[in-house]
């Protein structure tokens, strides 16, 4: 009987060895008192069921994730980076960003405003304070003027040529696309656009002046 158990406590110590020294690469061995490094994890949009509220409860969660109200799209800033710009560099689609690219923010002070601070780090060199193609690359350096953005050629032009132009450069300007961010691109289109319509006041009371004269 002895024999018997010795023989059996010997296998068992054998296979015993064995078993720990295979090498597995995806097994962490046996684990002694896992919740100690290994923290319950709570993934997104799962119901748990009866364990749920304890579970916020231990950990003092709030209401996990929910899921968006159906029908709409999530936007942010960081995601209109993100998104791709497949219009070619081509002077149809050129024409096509004119028609169809529209910028994804409001038209007001806060993105004029902001707009006008990546315009002065970025474009004021040649295009001037007030987009009168004036910068100090063209005064001082001697360079080629650009248009006044208020310019018959300008003041019309649609905010997806600009920012087509911004993304792959045009002429004499080189693109910014590695300089500016789309989100910071639509920001200082704001602006331009904003420059665009510097003189429209003064314009139309020329032209209702010299209708009086007339």
């Amino acid at each position: 009987m002895r024999k018997a158990i010795s023989t059996i406590s010997s296998l068992l110590i054998v296979i015993l060895v064995l078993s720990s020294c295979m090498k597995r690469e995806q097994s962490p061995g046996y684990e002694y008192m896992p919740d100690m490094y290994r923290s319950p994890a709570i993934e997104a949009y799962v119901d748990y069921g009866e364990i749920r509220d304890t579970i916020r409860e231990e950990l003092n969660l709030s209401l996990s994730a929910r899921k968006p109200a159906e029908g709409t799209v999530p936007r942010s800033e960081n995601i209109l980076n993100d998104l791709p710009y497949t219009i070619p560099n081509t002077q149809e689609g050129y024409a096509l960003a004119g028609e169809v690219v529209k910028s994804p923010f409001p038209q007001n002070e806060e993105y004029i405003e902001m707009g006008k601070g990546i315009y002065t780090n970025f474009c004021v060199q040649c295009h001037g304070a007030e987009g009168q193609g004036n910068g100090p690359v063209v005064e001082k350096g001697g360079h080629p003027a650009p248009n006044a953005y208020n310019s018959p050629n300008l003041k019309e032009l649609p905010e997806g040529k600009m920012f087509h132009t911004l993304t792959y450069g045009k002429g004499a300007m080189g693109s910014h696309a590695s300089q500016l961010t789309k989100v910071e691109r639509w920001k200082v289109i704001a602006y331009v656009k904003h420059l665009q319509k510097l003189g429209e006041e003064g314009e139309e009371e020329s032209d209702g002046a010299e209708k009086i004269k007339g």
